[in-house]
């Protein structure tokens, strides 16, 4: 179990292009350690799964707008390209503007990094490849108030914050923890 931004660090292989996955449940803390991760590396970008949510339309005309971030709302096929590019060489691929929950072409760009950090929920359900895998950990009730602060940031009220939160979220988090156990490592947030 590792508790350290330089214990994560230590754990990353070597190599010219070194992919690191990191997973976890929603509001478990990915994108925090993530970011502090790049941050922390002489040669690093990010490359988050949320850029691969499925449009807005697309979610009302397949009947799943009451499930977004479920597996089947995510561009699954073009979540692996992006990764399999990424992998090869320079790419670019979509962001997530979540101020109107819509993915955002081509709003990340990869350039000659020596690690790629990708982070989303479903890393380890679709078990693209990586070189070194890591799920984030962190108390159920702490994750529960980050996503109710979350969705109230971004313009829900506290009922329906607090709502989808112990909906579908929870919903999510119940699919994370199925392959949670194929991580390399465990990052333990308290």
């Amino acid at each position: 179990m590792l508790r350290t931004l330089e214990e994560v660090a230590a754990a990353i292989p070597s190599g010219d292009r070194v992919l690191v996955g990191i997973a976890g449940a929603p509001g478990a803390g990915k994108s925090t350690v993530a970011e502090a991760l790049v941050a922390s590396l002489p040669s690093a970008v990010l490359l988050p799964m949320d850029g691969f949510h499925l449009p807005q339309a697309q979610l009302v005309e397949l009947g799943r707008r009451d499930r977004m971030g479920a597996p089947d709302t995510f561009d699954v096929e073009g979540f692996a390209a992006a990764v399999d590019a990424a992998r090869s060489g320079p790419t670019t691929a979509p962001g997530f503007d979540r101020a109107v929950e819509e993915p955002v072409p081509g709003a990340i760009a990869i350039g000659d990094e020596r690690v790629v950090v990708v982070e989303g929920n479903y890393l380890l359900h679709w078990r693209v490849p990586f070189d070194v895998t890591f799920v984030v950990d962190v108390d159920h009730d702490v994750r529960i108030g980050r996503l109710v602060a979350r969705h109230i940031r971004f313009g829900k009220s506290a009922e329906d914050a607090r709502a989808w939160s112990l909906g579908p979220d929870e919903e999510n988090a119940r699919l994370v923890a199925q392959s949670a156990g194929r991580a390399d490592h465990v990052i333990r947030l308290d």
